[in-house]
């Protein structure tokens, strides 16, 4: 025989369920909002995506190779990217962050 859900069962498990959906979301947001600069660059974010918003600087382009650099209130860093954006614009972009030692931290975008 099938026993009936109680009332108060019933809620608690939509309780739980909301709860979880929440903490999926707010987590789905700290990944897709922008982050600092500073606060990604270190290797537990090597080879994951990342985004981050900042001033554009120094943009080169020679030959293939094409990037600038993106700066926010606590650090800059390199974005290696075929677009340039004009220097001064505000940008918001999200690539693969890679490190290496000539370039060191930088963002891949391409």
């Amino acid at each position: 025989m099938i026993k009936p859900i109680k009332k108060k069962n019933y809620t608690y498990m939509i309780l739980v369920g909301v709860a979880a959906i929440a903490i999926c979301i707010i987590g789905f947001f700290m990944f897709v909002a922008s982050s600092n600069i500073s606060d990604i660059k270190n290797d537990d974010f090597v080879g994951k995506t990342v985004t981050v918003s900042g001033t554009v600087s120094n943009t080169i382009s020679i030959g293939s190779l094409s990037g600038y650099t993106l700066e926010d209130s606590t650090d800059s860093i390199s974005v290696s990217s075929e677009a340039l954006p004009a220097e001064g614009t505000k940008v918001r972009v999200t690539g693969v962050l890679m490190h290496d030692s000539l370039f060191g931290y930088y963002v891949n975008i391409d």
